[in-house]
């Protein structure tokens, strides 16, 4: 019985890959070369795993760019908005070497969103909400401004 269970153990531990014997089974007509397994000679098969890596590099350098320029945009709104900084977004832009602007099409519609609260600061943009008002809510508006005005004035002059 134990005999049966120590070598269903050592079984099941081959079939992960761990080993677990000296005996391994190879297929039939197989080589343990993986350039042949791949029908590649071995310069082919090391150009290719070269190329996988130079691949694979670029990709993880574009998707580090990426995150930093998503952690710019956040650091950007969270100065906006007066928002507690994040350190996270702070090592991002660090990792990337520090040289991370917002993508273009995000740049123009944070320049847009500048140019509209300016515009909405001067004195045309103040306008612009008078004439989008309409006359009565002015002159209600105006009204009560002079009669609180006017009982101030009653309230600390007995001569009116």
């Amino acid at each position: 019985m134990a005999f049966f269970v120590k070598s269903m153990i050592s079984n099941q531990v081959k079939n992960l890959g761990f080993g677990g014997g000296s005996e391994e089974k190879k297929e039939e007509g197989g080589t343990s070369d993986p350039a042949a397994a791949q029908g590649m000679t071995r310069e082919e098969y090391e150009e290719y795993q070269k190329q996988m890596i130079e691949e694979k590099m670029e990709r993880d350098a574009a998707f580090t760019q990426k995150k930093a320029e998503r952690a710019c945009l956040r650091v950007h709104l969270r100065e906006k908005y007066r928002l507690p900084k994040s350190e996270m977004d702070e090592n991002q832009i660090q990792m990337a070497g520090d040289d991370v602007d917002l993508p273009e099409d995000l740049r123009k519609m944070v320049d847009e969103d500048q140019e509209e609260e300016e515009d909405k600061d001067s004195i045309l943009g103040h306008l612009q909400n008078l004439q989008n008002m309409d006359l009565d809510t002015i002159k209600e508006k105006a009204q009560a401004t002079f009669t609180e005005m006017k009982q101030t004035a009653e309230q600390k002059c007995a001569v009116m």
